[in-house]
């Protein structure tokens, strides 16, 4: 089997050669590589499982560059164990010219041999799979190789401070009001004046020294469920009114009247 063809990269001769070079860049490339290791500068090691007509095969075997010209060309030559497929070997000739325009024109030769099942696949059914299995590679190299650098982000500048989100400061109106020394909660003064007023008129009403009692342990029982209310109010950080001294004063002696 005989081939050859050209492809153009969009990539400088040094890239493209550096590339070809590169077990990494290859391996995305070949269709059907499963593996590709460096042995030697100028060996490798590679698996790779293709269909040929009717046939898939996976061949493993190895691959020697010789005849390096960097970054101009060298020669493939390489060979492949299918197992009961049958085998592959043979040899390219890779070269590497500007193209006049910034990149680099790739020109191969190939001369290859098939033996076993494959062989009698015959010519024509293995002259286009090779074809088409060299359009994959050079469609996915032009892409690899070709591709634009990703702009690298700028370095922040000496002495420059990293941009960080300024804190966010709790506002004014956010921050929990602080209670005024000397100030009684209203609901206290309320629980107070509702409890005592109760109790007496309770007592007042039944009249006598057991409805006094009666009314005095309503009244407190009273005190409790108001400073419960107020607990709950303050834990769930309900606005609280203070009540000044003076009027809390004024208030008792409005009740005893």
């Amino acid at each position: 089997m005989n081939m050859s063809g050209e492809q153009r990269i969009a990539a400088p001769r040094q890239r493209v050669w550096e590339a070809l070079n590169d077990p990494a860049v290859l391996k995305r490339c070949i269709p059907g590589c499963q593996s590709l290791e460096k042995e030697a500068d100028d060996r490798l090691k590679a698996t790779v499982e293709v269909k040929i007509g009717p046939i898939g095969a996976r061949f493993n075997g190895a691959v020697t560059l010789t005849d390096l010209n960097p970054p101009n060309g060298y020669t493939i030559v390489g060979e492949g164990q299918g197992g009961t497929v049958g085998f592959a070997k043979g040899g390219a000739k890779v070269r590497l010219a500007d193209d006049g325009a910034g990149g680099t024109l790739l020109s191969y030769d190939v001369d290859a041999q098939v033996g076993g099942r494959l062989a009698q696949l015959g010519g024509p059914i293995i002259d286009a799979t090779a074809k088409q299995l060299a359009g994959k590679f050079f469609d996915q190299f032009g892409q690899v190789v070709g591709a634009p650098a990703a702009a690298a982000e700028p370095a922040p500048s000496a002495g420059a401070r990293p941009a960080v989100e300024p804190a966010r400061l709790p506002s004014a109106a956010a921050a929990p009001a602080a209670r005024p020394a000397g100030g009684v909660p209203i609901a206290w003064v309320l629980a107070l004046v509702v409890a005592g007023l109760v109790g007496y008129l309770l007592g007042d009403a039944q009249g006598g020294g057991g409805s006094d009692w009666m009314g005095l342990a309503t009244g407190l029982l009273l005190v409790v469920v108001a400073a419960a209310a107020f607990e709950f109010g303050r834990r769930t950080a309900a606005p609280v009114v203070m009540l000044d001294p003076a009027l809390l004063k004024r208030l008792v002696e409005e009740a005893k009247q």
